[in-house]
């Protein structure tokens, strides 16, 4: 998998770290492994960040399942 991505000089640490640490290929299997690691992680948090937005603003399942069976349209 080729992927030509131009990120400049705006690298925080961590970024370089994990580069470094990832400088040699791994087997395809390992690289997979870590991904879904790395995703799972990034999921958790954003999970996170929604709940606690959801109790700071009063915001409860029904509220969504409101929203869900409304609809947004505008009339013309």
């Amino acid at each position: 998998m080729a992927v030509n991505v131009d990120i400049g000089n705006h690298l925080n640490e961590q970024q370089v770290l994990m580069l470094r640490l990832l400088k040699n290929p791994l087997p395809e299997k390992d690289f997979l492994q870590m991904r879904k690691l790395a995703v799972k992680l990034l999921s958790k948090k954003l999970d996170e960040v929604v709940e606690d937005w959801d109790n700071k603003n009063n915001v409860k399942p029904e509220d969504y399942e409101k929203l869900s069976k409304g609809h947004f349209r505008s009339k013309s």
